[in-house]
């Protein structure tokens, strides 16, 4: 079956692309396999993020970001456009991909519950993890998610924060702590990782995994658990469309960004110009955020015309850089693109478009 898929590995400032262009290629080529053996956009939506979650260079399954305790508690959703279904979990520590789980969660949507009972939409914490258990997914003790590369930035910052808070409390003395000599591996595990994918049938899904922010409040729920703010899919006769978001997950929440890109592009006959118009009216500009700070935020987006078997894949950011990958299943091989900023423009205060257009051969 005909296909196309397109991942990210986090929106912010990516110096070393190399370790994010391998992974980002495994998981288009592991995606696109799924589609030309059949799969759904779903099947294939998760796939590609398990892939993510499992190398370890990302902020999402294996080496995530740990919280202010150093214990891992990670944030996975994904949804379906033509279902509609959503499915999500949070704070969870013995789950291997937490994508399996908001999907098993997603698909139970369907499902006819006794006594006409609503399926749960969003698990958190122990409760999803014994659903985890019951349908099947792989677990593992918690510190099997947790990297070297994970404990070595917890050690860290944690060293800043303890003297923060500390007997100095000061920026000075935390100040003094060497910086990690390694600066690539610093600037990596700070955001979600996500997919997005339409089969040869014009279905959709969208899907995002985080391990969330670094010494993060245990419990913190992020954008990736959240509906209408990490991930948002939706299918009709003429237009399909899927999102996910990456970026600050508290802004992202307040702004529902990845349902309103979604809203934006159905209302506009102009991919880019919406884009353009939705991150800076719903979130550069929005009077939800505090417009002192830096909004970072990027998005990966795609839409599928299903009259013209023709689509676009776009990427937008607000950030530093944003790493990117697509392949159809027509493709040998995925491209890979890692999007900067341009030099004029401010981080956290102006926002690039850029896209890619592509045709399904049913």
């Amino acid at each position: 079956m005909a296909g196309f898929v397109a991942v990210h590995t986090g929106a912010g400032n990516c110096i070393d692309e190399s370790k994010y262009q391998r992974v980002i290629k495994e998981a288009c080529i592991r995606a696109t396999e799924i589609l030309r053996n059949g799969g759904s956009a779903i099947d294939a939506c998760e796939a590609a993020i398990m892939r993510l979650e499992n190398c370890g260079h990302t902020n999402a399954g294996f080496g995530s970001n740990l919280c202010l305790d150093g214990s891992v508690q990670c944030d996975a959703a994904i949804m379906n456009g033509t279902t509609l279904n959503f499915g999500a979990c949070t704070n969870v520590s013995r789950v291997k991909n937490p994508i399996q789980l908001a999907r098993r969660i997603c698909d139970a949507q369907s499902d006819h519950q006794p006594l006409e009972r609503i399926p749960p939409m969003v698990l958190a914490a122990s409760g999803a993890e014994q659903y985890a258990e019951q349908v099947g997914c792989t677990m593992v003790d918690p510190n099997v998610l947790i990297s070297s590369k994970a404990k070595f930035h917890y050690n860290h910052y944690k060293s800043k924060y303890d003297l923060v808070v500390g007997d100095s409390k000061t920026v000075e003395a935390a100040e003094a702590v060497p910086e990690p000599s390694n600066e690539v591996e610093l600037a990596a595990a700070l955001d979600t990782v996500g997919a997005v994918c339409v089969d040869g049938a014009g279905n959709t899904a969208a899907g995002c995994s985080s391990g969330g922010i670094l010494l993060k409040v245990p419990g913190r729920v992020g954008q990736a658990a959240t509906y209408g703010a990490g991930c948002w899919a939706t299918d009709t006769d003429e237009l399909a469309i899927a999102t996910c978001t990456t970026g600050n997950g508290e802004y992202l929440m307040k702004t529902l960004l990845a349902r309103e890109i979604c809203n934006g592009a159905f209302s506009s006959d102009c991919a880019v110009t919406s884009l353009h118009k939705t991150f800076k009216q719903k979130f550069l500009d929005s009077p939800l955020l505090p417009q002192q700070q830096d909004l970072y935020a990027g998005a990966l987006t795609l839409l599928y015309y299903p009259k013209q078997s023709c689509g676009e894949v776009m990427w937008s950011h607000t950030t530093q850089s944003f790493c990117v990958g697509y392949m159809a299943t027509t493709q040998k091989v995925p491209k890979f693109v890692h999007s900067p900023l341009p030099t004029y423009s401010v981080p956290g205060r102006s926002c690039v478009v850029n896209g890619h257009n592509f045709h399904l051969r049913i």
